[in-house]
């Protein structure tokens, strides 16, 4: 059964750093593509980050130069490094993967919280 779990979110001031991590158990991950998505309150979900399972990353435009994206094939993790946050960063945060024949995530956690204040 594929579960994924993330970690690392939290409360930080504008311009600070988090780093979250998404633990991936089964065995999805070596032929998967993972993505990062957030969700702030009464917005629609929103694509931050991607990662194929060869490394070949995306971004979406309001966190590139500023998020990286980086996966860990050995221990099953993606991670996402936010720097220099901003308040418009605030949502729940969601690791997704999809095997790479599929168009559409269709595994997902339960998502991690993270707030950036003024």
């Amino acid at each position: 059964q594929v579960q994924l779990v993330e970690s690392g979110g939290g409360l930080v001031q504008a311009g600070e750093s988090l780093r979250l991590s998404c633990a991936v158990s089964g065995s999805i991950f070596s032929r998967s593509t993972m993505g990062w998505y957030r969700q702030a309150p009464g917005k629609q979900r929103e694509l931050v980050a991607t990662i194929t399972n060869g490394g070949l990353t995306g971004y979406g435009d309001s966190v590139k130069g500023r998020f990286t994206v980086s996966r860990d094939n050995a221990k099953n993790t993606v991670y996402l490094q936010m720097n220099s946050l901003k308040p418009e960063d605030t949502g729940v945060y969601y690791c997704a993967a999809r095997e790479t024949w599929v168009k559409e995530y269709r595994y997902w956690g339960q998502g991690t919280q993270v707030t950036v204040s003024s």
